[in-house]
């Protein structure tokens, strides 16, 4: 189990509604990112993403296939 604040639960319930995840999935999001971010520290947010979504063969539209 893992304990946060009620400050930090409330901010993962309020972004899980507008993101449309469960507040368990905005959590393990944010602590992947988190994760990639000090891995990568060099990269931003969107390049971090970009990479993730290429690894997972994801083709979004108006992006060339490699």
């Amino acid at each position: 189990m893992v304990k946060i604040t009620d400050e930090l639960h409330e901010e993962l319930r309020k972004s899980s509604g507008v993101m449309c995840r469960s507040i368990n999935a905005q959590a393990e999001f944010w602590i992947k990112v988190g994760m990639l971010a000090e891995a990568n520290p060099g990269l931003c947010f969107t390049e971090i993403m970009a990479r993730q979504l290429k690894e997972a063969d994801v083709q979004l539209p108006g992006t060339n296939a490699a």
